[in-house]
């Protein structure tokens, strides 16, 4: 069991170190990093040592008993012969006997450690296995049908911890190909939003509803197929560009993921690699830019096609240029859909139909971008900040 836990805690060092080299490097870190795998190393060899301790002991312990049975069968066979009651074929017969039996007991040890072994690795699976999931179909839950799509949050109340609320009362609607758009300072709850849309998380009071439909009601498969998301941080797998993006709908023809590439604005640039879409795009896409990965993500949501949109600052790491086609793109691909945008630079959503201001998982405003900026209150004053320096775009939902 030490062993194991050992060589887990070492694992996950290792694993850690490795995907966040980026990190390590910044700091100069590579030598503490390899004296903490090292630390967890040294606790697994101790382990393991004792393991292989005990289990000569275990095998000299018994070569001993089995040598010593043997020798004293053995000496009484011959005492046998001595005495004529058996001869000198018996002798050789029992010997054979003994040989045939004590030879497999020899393994004992060595299967028996085998066995703990398993049996230690059989545990540590069946605990993960009994860990409850938080989020389960109901019994009877049914399939998910859009019809039109619009999305209602029903006085929804919702906290991570017992002690402290994200959401209070929260009470939205999206109407059937609205684009509506949430906006406010960091830890008012709009990432939260998208979490419980995709049902990450039941909420604590409330309802969250599609077409009249309790999320809570529906099977989780059937939900999250007919959302779209694209998010700020987009992670995509080691494999090539063109598994990436297909992932979006692995059925998806060449022809379809290529149009996908070229809505998001992203076609020339695969076309021009070396090995085009057949690139390999490395650990988390490390071997693209913030906008490349950024862009595949977007072709992944087109090629899925589904029928409401979650954009979690889906254009935060473009240029200006690029982002303006992409807003274009996702405008286009928005029509007909209900689009939730989550966004931290406002410029991104002054089209939305309507803009909603959080704060402390409250709405204190609503209404369109001219409303907004009429009404002269929170949200006026974050455009205002914005106006005036560009640069604290990015943190301009943060300011008083």
């Amino acid at each position: 069991q030490r062993m194991n836990e050992r060589d887990t805690d070492a694992n996950q060092k290792a694993i850690d170190s490795l995907l966040n080299f980026e990190t390590v490097k910044y700091f100069g870190a590579e030598g503490r990093e390899a004296a903490r795998y090292d630390a967890s190393m040294q606790g697994y060899e101790g382990a393991a040592v004792k393991t292989q301790v005990s289990l000569a002991w275990l095998n000299l312990g018994q070569s001993l008993i089995i040598t010593t049975g043997l020798v004293i069968v053995m000496v009484m066979a011959a005492r046998g012969v001595q005495a004529g009651s058996l001869t000198v074929g018996d002798f050789v017969m029992v010997n054979a006997y003994m040989i045939q039996i004590t030879m497999p007991l020899n393994f004992l040890g060595t299967v028996y450690r085998e066995i703990r072994q398993a049996l230690v690795d059989m545990a540590a699976m069946f605990d993960l296995l009994e860990q409850p999931a938080e989020i389960e179909n109901r019994p009877g839950a049914t399939p998910l049908v859009v019809s039109a799509g619009r999305i209602e949050f029903r006085d929804v109340g919702f906290a991570y911890e017992t002690e402290r609320s994200i959401l209070h009362g929260l009470t939205l609607t999206v109407e059937p190909g609205q684009t509506v758009a949430v906006v406010g300072p960091s830890g008012s709850g709009k990432s939260t939003i998208g979490r419980l849309l995709f049902r990450f998380y039941d909420v604590s009071a409330g309802a969250v509803l599609i077409d009249g439909q309790d999320l809570r009601e529906v099977t989780q498969a059937s939900l999250r197929a007919a959302i779209g998301v694209v998010p700020q941080d987009t992670v995509l797998f080691n494999d090539t560009i063109y598994y990436n993006i297909a992932y979006g709908r692995p059925e998806a023809s060449r022809t379809e993921v290529e149009g996908a590439a070229r809505a998001a604005q992203i076609h020339e640039f695969i076309a021009g690699l070396p090995e085009g879409y057949d690139t390999t795009v490395g650990e988390r896409g490390l071997k693209l830019s913030g906008g490349e990965k950024q862009r595949v993500g977007i072709a992944r949501t087109l090629l899925k096609d589904p029928p409401i949109l979650l954009l979690d600052e889906a254009t935060s790491a473009l240029d200006s240029e690029t982002e303006r086609d992409i807003q274009d793109s996702l405008a286009a691909m928005g029509e007909g859909r209900s689009v939730i945008t989550i966004a931290h630079r406002l410029s991104t959503v002054v089209d939305a139909d309507r803009i909603v201001v959080l704060e402390r998982g409250r709405v204190v405003e609503q209404g369109s971008h001219e409303a907004l900026l009429a009404l002269g209150g929170r949200y006026a004053r974050m455009w205002t900040r914005q106006q005036s320096d560009p640069d604290a775009e990015a943190e301009a939902t943060d300011a008083a």
